[in-house]
């Protein structure tokens, strides 16, 4: 199986969700930081690197005990790119894939990270996976360690999406059987739809 390491985004200031830090809200009964650490971290992926910025200390006490490694980006305000920067530079031990995930992908589940760094194995062309909902693309994409050193050459905050514009031939879009790519969190309404749905969903 091919080795992908993950670089996990939790540096933004996640200003549409208002005054609360959308990572310290409640997701499977804990807050949505930790649980996409533990998810991430209970898959086949072969190590996690945590980027920090906004609250940082506040963000590393939700992850207290987990085998994570930390960096922080100072610059975080510059964009999330400086954050992809900072984990790529951190991630100097040789993998095949880096997985870029967000933080506030609420229904992203293990199973769905296997079988994104299975298919990224089985891949018969393209060196980024990037996953699909009928057609919509989502997060979080993985591509080849090799174009590390491209990234971090390149211009401040294009990174990954400048990585995709550049190299369209290289894009393998992996459409996948549930729509967990593709939902975030980023807005008041968002999270009180999210918590209404899965209210509804237990008490069936």
């Amino acid at each position: 199986m091919k080795t992908v390491s993950a670089i996990l985004l939790a540096a933004g200031e996640s200003l549409r969700m208002g005054e609360v830090n959308k990572l310290e809200l409640l997701v499977d009964g804990m807050p949505l930081l930790r649980r996409t650490a533990e998810m991430l971290l209970a898959s086949n992926l072969k190590k996690v690197v945590v980027v920090l910025g906004h609250e940082a200390e506040k963000m590393r006490a939700i992850l207290k005990d987990l085998p994570l490694n930390f960096v922080e980006n100072d610059a975080y305000r510059d964009g999330q790119m400086t954050s992809v920067d900072k984990g790529l530079f951190s991630l100097s031990e040789v993998c095949d894939g880096v997985m870029i995930c967000l933080s506030d992908q609420p229904l992203l589940k293990t199973e769905d990270v296997n079988v994104l760094i299975e298919a990224f194995g089985k891949r018969s062309y393209g060196s980024i996976l990037v996953p699909a909902f009928k057609g919509k693309r989502g997060n979080p994409i993985i591509f080849d360690y090799l174009h590390r050193q491209e990234i971090l050459n390149g211009e401040r905050n294009l990174g990954c999406k400048k990585l995709i514009e550049k190299n369209p031939k290289e894009v393998n879009v992996f459409e996948m059987n549930n729509d967990n790519v593709v939902f975030d969190l980023d807005t008041p309404k968002q999270y009180s739809a999210y918590t209404e749905n899965i209210n509804k969903a237990s008490a069936i």
